[in-house]
């Protein structure tokens, strides 16, 4: 934690630890997740006491996490990106049709699906950074663009059949000690799936880069000021880009892992996941004004939002509605707390 110099009534100075607002927010995050999760183990039981009802949290939600981590990084710079959704669709629809029409296997879908996002990227970066154009308009031009396109590529379902793509699909690894017995007395390991350890490789990886790089920190201090950014020898408008850049990167590796998920092309894919994707981030502490904000709180700000879906669910209100509202009341309770930690920091 950094040091905050004080002085006191006699004029001495004197060193303090304080707590940085991204770490005031990432506790936050993590403590109403643990209060969630704990109070419908002991409220709801069921299947929230079983380790592999977590797990599946994860195993739903690992594209989310990639997406929502690429959110948190344009954020934190003071920007938004509102096409990570539309780009995960045209992704999966692109994928499907190379794999069961045009002869394709894994390492395309894998050159398909960072070759999209990295375009979407480098262009929407391009355009915010170097051009001024506000990103949610750039954004919302990209994601037009992307359904127009997921659209051409297919407008019917493609399911795909390809057997190696399959066999990655299928894949399952083993979580040792959080098994459970069935119904019948058989013992059952838990599981995660390729994508789980892809997305939590991604988010150790943003992690390290935003804590320990300078390229991190130059996120940090444009989103806080721009202007004191460039006046430290930061290149604001490189910044800009490479944010935008990473943010479509992961867009395009989010889609990769919805795609290993579902199986299939569909032009409803990830339908939502952008304002799934904000959501989480804001939940996770990152503020929508820049300058804060960490993919670990991000990280919990996903398991946090589905995890409140499905109490809500267990509780019986199945209808969307109910989990719509849910989430609007956890988004308002957390801009309060964002609004009170921008109060604290204005009074510094």
């Amino acid at each position: 934690m950094p040091k905050e110099i004080t002085v006191d009534r006699q004029g001495r100075i004197r060193n303090r630890v304080s707590m940085s607002d991204t770490n005031l927010l990432l506790t936050i995050t993590i403590l109403v997740f643990f209060i969630l999760y704990l109070s419908a183990v002991l409220f709801l039981g069921g299947g929230f006491t079983k380790p592999q009802n977590f797990l599946n949290i994860l195993n739903n939600n690992a594209p989310l996490i990639v997406l929502s981590c690429g959110m948190s990084i344009v954020m934190i710079t003071g920007g938004i990106d509102i096409s990570v959704g539309a780009v995960t669709c045209l992704v999966c629809m692109t994928s499907a049709v190379n794999l069961e029409q045009q002869g394709g296997n894994i390492l395309t879908v894998v050159l398909i699906g960072l070759g999209i996002g990295l375009a979407f990227g480098v262009v929407q970066g391009f355009l915010v950074a170097h051009l001024g154009i506000q990103p949610f308009i750039v954004s919302l031009a990209g994601m037009f663009f992307a359904k127009g396109m997921t659209t051409i590529v297919s407008k019917e379902p493609v399911r795909v059949t390809n057997e190696g793509f399959l066999a990655v699909k299928e894949t399952r690894i083993t979580v040792p000690g959080l098994g459970a017995p069935n119904k019948l007395g058989q013992y059952i390991p838990a599981y995660v799936e390729v994508g789980v350890i892809v997305a939590l490789l991604v988010v150790i990886a943003l992690f390290f880069l935003l804590r320990w790089t300078r390229l991190g920190r130059s996120f940090y201090a444009v989103g806080g000021n721009s202007q004191s950014a460039n006046m430290l020898g930061i290149n604001v408008r490189r910044t800009k880009f490479l944010a935008h850049v990473l943010c479509g990167l992961l867009a395009g590796v989010g889609g990769i892992l919805y795609f290993l998920h579902v199986g299939s092309g569909d032009v409803a894919n990830a339908a939502g996941d952008e304002m799934n994707a904000i959501a989480a981030s804001i939940i996770g502490g990152t503020l929508l004004t820049g300058g804060v904000g960490n993919v670990a709180g991000t990280f919990f700000g996903v398991l946090s939002l589905n995890t409140i879906k499905r109490i809500v669910s267990s509780l019986g209100f199945d209808e969307a509605w109910w989990s719509n509202i849910t989430v609007a009341a956890m988004l308002c309770l957390f801009l309060v707390i964002q609004s009170v930690v921008l109060l604290r920091k204005n009074k510094k």
